[in-house]
């Protein structure tokens, strides 16, 4: 269906949403079915966008009208506060729409999972404020390595003490979704070597999102670069993330989740669009003596194998949320924040496997007039690609053998 909302020559800044228009959901139900929802709007032009390289403006301003954005908000702040099962499938149900837009709020629920954290009773409610009125956040991605540094975790993005306050320097790439954002939360060292997570608002002066994505996958996620130039800081809008290293926590469980989900609704579109082209289009091989290519038993039993690795991957990656919420309702210990890494590692592994699969065997099964550009089936084959190399999973494979194996609980990190 189409929507007249949407508005293909919207401004290229995020202009803010309107509080008035902005949806409060109010449990996990709603939340589904505004995702799907929303799904069914943005699946219309998935490969005309992804072909033309049509960054998703419009379609994010009904994302924040929407309210999703604040569905992970603690009660007590005025949010739904949905589980992690329920936060999982929304962004099955989003990214098998299309996956480079469903992950464009990928760093909003992770930012919004350190605020949970280590935010004060102020922060927290100013910021979630800011959430529930229809505000995107966005993300200063990783650094690159300079040669001076020992290691990729040596970041040179300083956040300085200076007699005119704080002031940020440093430049990120990979910032996926700061350039719809309203804020770039970026990570930073203070004066006194630690780590700090600075929430910049995106009208800032010094501060620059930079559009040089140029993938051949997840065209329109934007994940360009960020410049900090002496950009002025509220010490309001600083979290002490150094706190984090030495607290179990889910906020790296909870972006795993995100990232295991972006690769499941891949995968669900390219089984989608597989069995429609067989249904459709597709011809019997000539030695076969069929009629139909859906009487081939070698294509029939090939979908049976992509419907068990799918049906195998979601059910994992749900239990996998259910997991989350039975370790967010009790107390978290050492040990309790090893399982959650150790159960999302196992959902990022299967959920990489079947996106890649499916994209892959899509042209096996449909033949070869599938790979003619009108079709733009192979945006689900360089989706996958481009997305599962965000984190390993050979080190998902490291992880889950050296705690079942040794007993060695996962470093914490966001890609934990």
């Amino acid at each position: 269906m189409s929507n007249p909302e949407l508005d293909t020559t919207a401004p290229r800044v995020a202009a803010r949403p309107d509080p008035a228009r902005v949806a409060r959901i109010a449990d996990d139900a709603a939340a589904l079915a505004a995702s799907l929802e929303l799904a069914a709007i943005f699946a219309e032009d998935a490969a005309v966008r992804d072909r033309e390289r049509r960054l998703p403006w419009a379609e994010l301003d009904l994302w924040s009208n929407s309210g999703l954005g604040a569905i992970t908000v603690p009660r007590e702040y005025g949010g739904a506060d949905v589980s992690f099962a329920t936060l999982a499938d929304v962004f099955v149900n989003l990214c098998a729409a299309d996956p480079a837009l469903g992950q464009i709020p990928q760093n909003h629920f992770g930012v919004l999972g350190v605020l949970r954290e280590i935010g004060t009773p102020a922060q927290k409610a100013r910021l979630y404020g800011e959430v529930l009125a229809g505000q995107r956040l966005g993300n200063a991605g990783p650094e690159r390595r300079s040669a001076a540094a020992a290691t990729v975790l040596q970041g040179s993005t300083r956040l300085r003490s200076t007699p005119d306050g704080l002031r940020l320097d440093g430049q990120r790439f990979y910032s996926t979704g700061a350039l719809f954002a309203h804020r770039v939360p970026a990570r930073a060292t203070d004066d006194e070597g630690r780590a700090v997570q600075v929430w910049v608002p995106r009208d800032a002066p010094g501060l620059s999102v930079i559009d040089d994505w140029h993938s051949f996958g997840q065209r329109t996620t934007a994940s360009g670069s960020v410049v900090f130039d002496n950009v002025p800081i509220d010490a309001d809008d600083v979290l002490p993330i150094w706190q984090l290293a030495d607290r179990p926590g889910l906020y790296g469980p909870t972006s795993q989740l995100i990232q295991a989900a972006i690769d499941q609704g891949i995968a669900q579109a390219a089984v989608a669009d597989a069995l429609a082209y067989v249904r459709e289009r597709a011809r019997p091989w000539v030695d076969s003596g069929l009629e139909r290519a859906t009487d081939d038993p070698y294509i029939i039993a090939d979908v049976g194998r992509l419907q068990i690795d799918l049906h195998a991957a979601h059910e994992v990656l749900i239990e996998t949320g259910h997991t989350l919420d039975e370790l967010a309702a009790a107390p978290l210990d050492a040990e309790a924040s090893a399982r959650a890494s150790v159960a999302v590692a196992e959902a990022k592994v299967l959920t990489t496997r079947i996106a890649l699969e499916a994209s892959e065997k899509l042209f096996e099964l449909a033949g070869s007039s599938s790979t003619r550009a009108a079709h733009n089936l192979d945006r689900h084959w360089r989706n996958a690609r481009t997305h599962t190399l965000h984190d390993p999973v050979r080190w998902k494979l490291h992880l889950l053998g050296n705690y079942h194996l040794n007993h060695v609980l996962p470093a914490r990190h966001s890609w934990n």
